[in-house]
């Protein structure tokens, strides 16, 4: 066997015993498509930590229940890598979430 054939293998394995346990979690993803945002729930504290970055128009925006949106969580510090290989992608999540329709 080729190691090529044994890694499909080993693919199709995988596949075969998460198939449960993803369906469960595509079903919860797409239950959660069908609910709008519940940013009312938070504190004004965790609102301001979480709008303050924002531009003047997605603040608007994220004060409804209508506009998705994305937190970016990075723990690499791009300040201990010369080669700074996060430094841009925080913004090209924000570029497709706008293009979506949504804020991050």
């Amino acid at each position: 066997m080729t190691a090529r054939r044994d890694i499909e293998a080993i693919t199709e394995r995988i596949r075969h015993r998460s198939r449960p346990g993803r369906e469960a979690y595509l079903g919860r993803i797409a239950e959660a498509s069908h609910r709008t945002a519940n940013r009312a729930v938070l504190s004004c504290g965790n609102l301001a930590h979480g709008f303050a970055v924002c531009s003047p128009s997605e603040k608007v925006a994220l004060g409804g229940d209508r506009v998705p949106n994305l937190g970016i969580i990075t723990s690499y510090n791009d300040m201990l890598s010369a080669h700074q290989p996060f430094e841009t992608y925080p913004a090209l999540i924000k570029d497709a979430a706008r293009e979506a329709g949504g804020i991050a």
